[in-house]
């Protein structure tokens, strides 16, 4: 039993880190203001525009600015201890490697498998949505579509119900329905993988510009609507700005009233947005390939999370000010953005169409980040043992995990071309929560067990700020719903299999 729970020592980590005794490691391209655009890159993608409206409308109301704040905290609370742990672990790895250091083999296992769920599935999750908004893009600016059956899974179709055609998944929901259209193959969500995957194997300062340039594109057009926007709220739309919730405070919250507005709806839209700010810890997957990790490191986590709390708050604030939360109930919801333009910001209606840009290009930007997170920890398991040497094999020119990117480029490309997106909702942000919850509570262990290993960054207030963040997240976890848990832990038993089956046997602290 000891042996599941063997950490890996520091000094250990430190020397894989420098690359001692390799020929041929990671390169150190990225300066703090590309891991600052890395962080900005996956965490702006069509989070803002699309959660912001489904958390006002369905649990918090206006109050979906306190929501986000709420979001906020916890990641800032995690993003500290997270800061920690990257200065004085620059590896790749991030949460997992940090597990391994402080909880054991088993533990980190547990981890680095929850990490796929976040980056390798919600990768594939959001190429399939950057699908629908390509498709949108064309529509807009070339007058062209294409085909359903080149646009969608062999498991969704076309439907007529009542006169109307509407798409369904055939795998989450049964239906009698006349099939107008069946899908075939998810072509452009199988294509931005491809072309994402084959940049990152191309270096990591190339994605790094790459990335920039998409940052700058979207900051821009958020900016934009945020003041241009501002001049048409109606205050009125903000009154009352906590909804009650008329459940509160009896048995009845406990039987359906509970997160449907008033505070507890402003808990379970925290759990709804916490969606738009995963990835922020995907910045540390990259500590490898930092020039000055141990100073670099939590200014980039820390700095790229400051920056875009902020301009989600502005965000919902104009957004919900401009139109009222009870629409995005039945005519917004995906198009919340577009439709609060068309509707109410007259002479505007250009915005409309950047704001397709801006979310065909957060999108992009989330992948890409998504896609070399997935790909720097499956790099750093298969160093441990835990993976196929394989995956940790370094071009000679690239100094990129080439083989391992191109490996998950086939998976995740296979997941995007013939997976509806609806498969996989709410499991990648419990499973985020998950993971911040085991980093917060990493932290009190290394304080205990390595006093005096050199922390370039210390998280403030220890042991107050890893308690707080661990109870934090856990408390979103709770509003995520029970049917959320059951499938971590479903997703968590899957992973256990592979880790006794091969990972176990394999691992190099084990045969050393």
């Amino acid at each position: 039993m000891s042996q599941l729970f063997r950490t890996k020592p520091l000094a250990t980590i430190l020397a894989q880190a420098a690359g001692t005794g390799e020929k041929i490691t990671l390169k150190r391209t990225l300066g703090v203001w590309g891991l600052i655009g890395l962080g900005i890159g996956v965490v702006i993608g069509a989070g803002i525009f699309v959660r912001t409206a489904i958390a006002a409308g369905t649990a918090a109301g206006p109050a979906v600015t306190l929501s986000y704040a709420l979001a906020a905290v916890a990641c800032a609370l995690a993003g500290l201890c997270y800061a920690e742990f990257a200065s004085m672990i620059p590896v790749s790895g991030s949460a997992y490697t940090y597990s391994y250091a402080t909880m054991g083999e088993m533990i980190a296992w547990i981890i680095g498998w929850d990490l796929t769920l976040e980056y390798g599935v919600g990768a594939a999750t959001v190429a399939i949505a950057w699908s629908e908004y390509f498709n949108r893009f064309l529509k807009i600016f070339l007058d062209f579509q294409i085909p359903y059956q080149w646009c969608h899974s062999p498991f969704e179709a076309l439907v007529m119900r009542e006169g109307v055609a509407e798409p369904i998944s055939t795998i989450t929901r049964m239906t009698s329905d006349v099939v107008v259209q069946a899908g075939l193959i998810n072509l452009p969500a199988l294509f931005i993988v491809v072309a994402l995957s084959l940049l990152l194997v191309r270096g990591t300062q190339q994605s790094s510009f790459v990335n920039g340039l998409i940052v700058i594109v979207k900051l821009a057009i958020v900016l934009a609507f945020i003041c241009i926007g501002w001049g048409f709220i109606n205050p009125a739309n903000h009154v009352p700005y906590i909804v009650p919730n008329e459940s509160e405070g009896s048995l009845s919250t406990l039987w359906g009233g509970f997160g449907h507005y008033g505070w507890t709806g402003i808990l379970r839209g925290a759990g709804i947005v916490f969606f738009a700010f995963i990835g922020f810890d995907g910045v540390s997957t990259a500590a490898q390939e930092a020039k000055n990790p141990k100073r670099d490191m939590p200014i980039g986590i820390l700095g790229s999370l400051l920056l875009c709390t902020a301009l989600y708050i502005l965000f919902s604030y104009v957004l919900t000010g401009v139109a009222n939360y009870q629409e995005f109930n039945t005519v917004g919801k995906e198009a919340s953005v577009a439709y609060a333009i068309r509707t109410y910001m007259v002479g505007y209606e250009w915005l409309e169409s950047l704001i397709t840009v801006a979310i065909l290009a957060g999108f992009s930007s989330v992948i890409l980040v998504l896609l070399l997170g997935q790909s720097r920890v499956f790099f750093t398991m298969a160093k441990d043992g835990l993976l196929p040497k394989v995956f940790s094999e370094i071009h000679e020119r690239f100094h990129t995990p080439h083989k391992a990117t191109l490996i998950l480029m086939l998976l995740i490309g296979v997941f995007a071309a013939f997976i509806p997106g609806d498969i996989v909702g709410e499991m990648t942000s419990i499973g985020t929560l998950f993971a911040f919850v085991l980093v917060c509570i990493g932290i009190l262990i290394m304080r205990k067990t390595q006093p005096h290993a050199e922390r370039p960054f210390r998280t403030p207030l220890v042991p107050f700020v890893p308690i707080l963040g661990a109870a934090v997240c856990l408390l979103m976890m709770a509003g995520l719903g029970l049917h959320n848990w059951f499938r971590l832990l479903l997703w968590m038993g899957i992973g256990l299999v592979i880790y006794f089956a091969y990972s176990r046997k394999h691992s190099l602290l084990s045969k050393s």
